[in-house]
């Protein structure tokens, strides 16, 4: 073990770089770095597994600062231990525009950062699904190739959270054992004492949830790594619950919440360093301390060479199939296989629920992309996630593609973020639209971070009918459109949900949600077309130059809009149809395109089952909307579109309408 004056020296180092910088930002979390210090120094001196000069590689540990709040402990580790992008200049603008120290760990902005961190309880849950897949990918390629560890730092905060328990049940059911968080229990929040608030007895919960459990002095550094050792022989999760002192070394502040979310003050820091015995300058270390550090952050390297020598003596095949996953690259034949399946349902023409569709593409998707792990929040037969190729994951057998993530969408959704962070593995879920008000935070962070996760939402309107207003989404589709980074799409036919599938899975830098309906549709594409026409996110179904109308229309109320397009013309006038499957491809598109898709008819309409939110950029703010403006109802479906008047005869009266008042103003 290194000598206990020497590891009081290099976790100070954690201690001051942290107030100091967030003395100098004037803002700033620094108790949890102070209280936190030992742990993270045994940790990453003793234990993890990484290389600073090659952070991505694959076989690395992944370290999770759930309590993303105490971000300078994390920034201060990767600067001390010599990762390029964490820089001195960096720690003394904390906080600052342009600079990567954010004040919560931001993934993409600097390497050593595994996932985004802030909303407390995120991280723990993304680590059980960092834990998942590096299981899941030991189990395919060996542990010759993947054999590491998950390390979660997660304080009270994240514990009271309520997908703390979504994630820990699922790790502790799956026997995760290569997942060990530490409890950094200091006892402290916001507000004061944890005991204002909350008397869990956490220990409990987690043995209640199948873990293994491990108490510590949080600031004995032999404790600690005895705890570690310990949780590294067993066969479950371990949670090491480490009695902190937050703020440690404040003589007025220590263990109280004036050490939590502020700076400590000049006076207060002076007496740290007298308390703590640190006669150094702001910001800096010295010599003999970063030089044990920067030792630290080359205790890996051989493991690393080792690594690559084992990847380079593997089998041709097996390898280029790890380097391609790893790199997120689809298999080769992806394009034309998806290709040929258009060219069938052109051929078929299928009537069918495109719940159903999204499952028909996935059988052909699934056996061509090995990499997709699928997963349902007890849905799966609503949802249609699961193939012939999609066996399903047990506690004791990873060679499945499937996982039963029981009725746990926040922990869900924010596992699939782990699973797509740590690599490898691109990971869809089944929900019901509705539900998605659960998944929200984890896909807005799946959003921020720019990673591919897809989340097929079924029941996507009053089209599910008797399950009523508390199962109908209404607002759900604008919500979600409103999320920057998201694609959300909803296909009219089997066509159109096989080329969301494809453009959701070919959009390695942002989320997709696929929104399916449970009633059956008829095939609105029926001749088949190479371009994905779905990626140009709105486009001509029925063309017609000059038309007196316009309609514009996205999934189930496509159809309603091609009876309408009949009746219009019926009555003498021109109509063109547009599909509208994606609202955010579309904004990508040139502005000439955007242009000719709007058009000028002096009628237009949309027709959406949902509220007219975000329509206007379509038909402009005295266009006609046929959906809804209320909740929905509890009834057949037939007879809710009937009800709230989202039929063709309601939207033609109301057209007729606006072109007889146009006409009357003409004369």
């Amino acid at each position: 073990m290194i000598p206990r004056e020497k590891h009081d020296r290099m976790a100070n180092a954690i201690r001051f770089l942290s107030m100091d910088a967030v003395e100098k930002a004037k803002s700033g979390h620094p108790g949890l770095p102070m209280g936190a210090a030992d742990i993270a120094t045994v940790l990453f001196t003793k234990f993890m597994t990484f290389d600073p000069k090659r952070p991505e590689w694959p076989n690395r540990d992944r370290f999770v600062l759930s309590a993303g709040h105490g971000s300078m402990l994390i920034y201060s580790l990767l600067y001390l231990l010599g990762y390029e992008d964490i820089t001195l200049e960096e720690i003394k603008n904390f906080r600052q525009l342009g600079y990567k120290t954010a004040g919560h760990p931001e993934y993409g902005h600097a390497a050593g950062i595994e996932t985004t961190t802030g909303p407390l309880g995120q991280g723990l849950a993304n680590a059980v699904g960092m834990a998942i897949a590096e299981r899941k990918l030991a189990d395919e390629f060996g542990s010759d190739l993947i054999d590491h560890h998950t390390y979660v730092l997660a304080g009270d905060g994240c514990l009271m959270e309520g997908i703390s328990q979504e994630a820990i049940a699922l790790a502790g059911h799956l026997k995760l054992n290569k997942l060990v968080v530490f409890w950094d229990n200091n006892g402290i929040s916001i507000d004061g004492s944890v005991s204002l608030s909350d008397s869990t007895d956490q220990v409990a919960r987690f043995q209640a949830s199948g873990w293994n459990t491990i108490e510590v002095d949080g600031h004995d550094p032999d404790a600690v790594a005895d705890a570690i050792v310990a949780a590294k022989s067993s066969d479950r999760p371990t949670m090491i619950a480490c009695e902190t002192t937050i703020g440690y070394g404040a003589p007025n502040k220590a263990g109280t919440a004036k050490a939590h979310g502020s700076p400590l003050g000049a006076d207060e820091i002076s007496g740290v360093r007298d308390t703590l015995d640190w006669p150094h300058e702001p910001f800096e270390i010295p010599s003999d301390v970063l030089d044990c550090w920067r030792l630290a952050g080359l205790r890996s390297t051989k493991e690393h060479k080792a690594w690559e020598d084992r990847v380079e003596a593997t089998g041709a095949e097996r390898r280029a199939a790890f380097t391609r996953r790893m790199a997120g690259e689809l298999p080769g034949g992806f394009e034309t296989a998806m290709d040929e399946y258009k060219k069938k349902l052109a051929a078929d023409k299928p009537t069918l629920a495109t719940r159903k569709a999204s499952e028909a593409a996935l059988q052909v998707i699934n056996g061509i992309v090995p990499e997709t792990i699928g997963g349902s929040a007890d849905l799966t037969g609503s949802n249609n996630t699961k193939t012939e190729h999609t066996d399903a994951i047990t506690p004791d057998d990873f060679s499945g593609r499937y996982i039963h993530y029981g009725i746990r969408e926040h922990g869900m959704a924010a596992a699939m973020n782990g699973i797509a962070l740590h690599g490898g593995l691109i990971p869809y879920s089944g929900g019901f639209l509705i539900f998605s008000d659960y998944c929200r935070p984890s896909i807005r962070l799946a959003a921020i971070m720019g990673i591919r996760v897809i989340h097929v939402l079924t029941h996507d309107s009053i089209g599910l009918g008797e399950d009523g207003p508390t199962h109908q989404p209404v607002e759900h589709l604008a919500s979600l459109r409103a999320m920057p980074n998201l694609l959300m799409f909803r296909p009219a036919d089997a066509t159109e949900t096989a080329e969301c599938w494809q453009l959701a899975l070919e959009s390695e830098a942002r989320p997709s949600g696929i929104a399916l309906t449970r009633q059956n549709l008829p095939a609105v594409r029926t001749s088949y077309i190479e371009d994905n026409m779905c990626a140009f996110g709105a486009y001509d179904l029925v063309p017609a130059s000059d038309a007196d109308v316009t309609i514009f229309a996205s999934g189930s109320e496509v159809e309603i809009a091609l009876e309408t397009c009949k009746k219009i013309e019926a009555s003498g006038y021109t109509a063109r149809v547009v599909s509208v499957p994606c609202f955010e491809l579309f904004e990508e598109q040139s502005d000439e395109y955007k242009q000719a898709i709007l058009g000028h008819s002096p009628v237009k309409i949309a027709i959406e089952a949902g509220v007219r939110q975000g329509w206007d950029r379509f038909i402009g703010n005295d266009g006609i909307f046929i959906g809804m403006s209320t909740f929905g109802a509890s009834a057949p479906y037939k007879d809710l579109y009937s009800h709230f008047g989202i039929t063709a005869d309601v939207a033609f009266e109301a057209v007729e309408a606006k072109l007889n008042n146009l006409a009357g103003q003409a004369a």
